[in-house]
């Protein structure tokens, strides 16, 4: 236990002015239990700062073959170990400058030992939340209707809202929002994702019952679909077709639908093009129009991340290309882009790439790190900065 006079001589061999140092004196030494690695170091910004202090959780997720993250209840975190030249200490009930000043009952000499030390700590920065393996999982068992023989015989492969917290990174709040994105529900309290051809059918059934009504698309009455369509299928299924192609609205206590033309439009086009290798431009351009609604326009503005044109082929040609279907990773998701087309144009790749954009980063930002510019034609056109085999 050192003294006063021997921490005086301390300083004068250091060439320090006691004069220039705070009155007490923090003198150290390593509890025989303190070891590295048992405690971790994490360094927060003020925003999570506040949601522990506000009594709320972080929780890391990941899965063994998966690098962690840490999710608030709206944000997902990145975590990486950074490393320092200077070692940290961890000393229990440990008093900062101000602390003494204002504390003029501290004692001279303060004994402390040290509970731990380490040489890191986690770094969190702000990242996409990695959603692509949501809808994976729901795809692993389609809801089919209420009478499909495949729904009876299934009992696994359904997932709760605790199930996709579990399995998926991201928080609670960007899985809820990637749900609604994807069009899924809540079926006795499992999160499932409709078989498209039931979905088609859902909507074929709304859409026939506004035409032979005559009703605007702007104001279908909720009450009246679900008297006329609930004999054909179950009344919730009715709902959230509804909420999945339109905007709920109430007029004079009644609830009406506005429905979305566009996204009405680009999921007739998906269903016409997902049985095709290549489609004529032209003819599909046809078909696209008489198998809408009436009413409805189509325009190729409505197939962005869902089918890419071939204007280089004669005759032109149309495919399906689902942005969702592409990797999560960037350099990944460029690599299959430039094997599916050697040379894109800014607006061809920017609907397959727009998500991969993090918070202020532009589709040009991306294209510049990940792709080489030429000019072609008189057109600037992307490739590969790499070899892609």
């Amino acid at each position: 236990m050192r003294s006063r006079e021997e921490v005086e001589a301390t300083l004068h061999i250091a060439k320090l002015n006691p004069a220039e140092l705070l009155p007490p004196v923090h003198c150290l030494r390593f509890s025989p239990r303190a070891s590295a690695g048992e405690c971790c170091l994490l360094q927060l910004e003020p925003g999570l700062c506040a949601e522990l202090e506000a009594g709320r959780s972080l929780v890391i997720r990941g899965e063994k073959d998966e690098q962690a993250v840490l999710c608030s209840k709206d944000k997902t975190y990145d975590m990486k170990i950074a490393d320092t030249s200077n070692m940290l200490l961890f000393i229990p009930g440990c008093k900062t400058p101000e602390q003494l000043l204002a504390d003029q009952a501290s004692c001279n000499i303060i004994h402390t030992q040290i509970a731990g030390f380490s040489n890191n700590y986690w770094e969190l920065r702000k990242c996409r939340p990695k959603l692509k393996k949501l809808k994976k999982l729901l795809m692993e068992n389609p809801y089919e209707g209420p009478d499909s023989e495949r729904e009876k015989a299934l009992t696994d492969s359904k997932y709760t809202m605790e199930d996709l917290l579990d399995r998926i990174q991201a928080s609670e709040e960007e899985i809820l929002h990637q749900l609604q994105v994807i069009n899924a529900c809540e079926i006795e309290g499992y999160w499932r994702v409709l078989e498209f051809d039931y979905e088609m059918k859902l909507l074929n059934h709304v859409t026939q019952l506004i035409d032979s009504e005559s009703w605007s698309f702007s104001k279908v009455p909720l009450s009246i679909c679900l008297q006329e369509l609930g004999p054909l299928e179950p009344e919730e299924m009715i709902q959230h077709i509804l909420l999945s192609y339109g905007m709920k609205y109430t007029d004079e206590d009644e609830v009406y639908f506005e429905m979305k033309a566009d996204k009405i439009c680009t999921a007739t086009a998906q269903m016409l093009l997902q049985n095709a290798v290549k489609f004529n431009l032209a003819e599909f351009q046809e078909v696209w129009q008489q198998s809408v609604p009436e009413g409805l326009t189509t325009r190729l503005d409505q197939l962005k991340g869902l089918a890419l044109l071939d204007r280089n082929s004669r005759p032109e040609t149309i495919f399906l290309l689902k942005v969702e279907e592409l990797p999560e990773d960037n350099q990944e998701r460029f690599n299959k882009l430039f094997t599916i087309r050697e040379k894109w144009t800014e607006a061809d790749i920017a609907p397959y790439i727009q998500d991969l954009c993090a918070e202020k980063q532009t589709v040009a930002a991306l294209l510049t790190k990940y792709a080489r510019s030429s000019m072609q034609n008189g057109v600037k056109v992307y490739n590969s900065r790499r070899p892609i085999s």
